[in-house]
């Protein structure tokens, strides 16, 4: 049996993220609005705090959640949720790791800490993947999603 109705759904709460990481965030305590870059970031932090429904839990050494990825998207975003896994786009392609290495770097980012603490502790080549940051429990990996 189908339902139609599931499949608006699905395309309304896509447009519900994509809305939320395309408008334009000021973070400045002056007002101004900040390079590129740093406003990408900002939106994608805004957006996890906002709608950030993924369990993460304690685990030993640190915090780890998991995270579906896209290779080869246009640009590097948090793009939703997909069950209980946070959905990013990134534009590098799953070749020689490269697409693991932008996962990394693209939460070092986001969550300001570096990149050696972020670690994959499963799903090396797959798409579905569980990322470890190493230091945090799980409450200070969500304030400092929250700031």
């Amino acid at each position: 049996m189908c339902k139609s109705g599931d499949g608006d759904l699905r395309r309304a709460r896509k447009g519900l993220a994509t809305e939320a990481l395309s408008k334009p965030v000021s973070f400045s305590h002056s007002g101004e609005r900040g390079d590129e870059e740093s406003v990408v970031w900002r939106q994608a932090a805004d957006f996890l705090v906002m709608n950030l429904m993924i369990p993460i839990h304690d685990s030993a050494g640190g915090a780890s959640f998991a995270v579906k990825v896209h290779p080869r998207a246009k640009k590097n975003a948090v793009t939703g949720e997909l069950g209980d896994a946070l959905k990013v786009s990134l534009t590098t392609p799953p070749v020689e790791g490269r697409a693991n290495e932008a996962c990394i770097e693209f939460f070092a980012k986001l969550l300001k800490v570096p990149r050696s603490s972020i670690t994959i502790a499963s799903g090396h080549t797959s798409r579905n993947k569980v990322l470890r940051i190493a230091g945090l429990t799980a409450d200070e990996l969500r304030k400092r999603l929250e700031q």
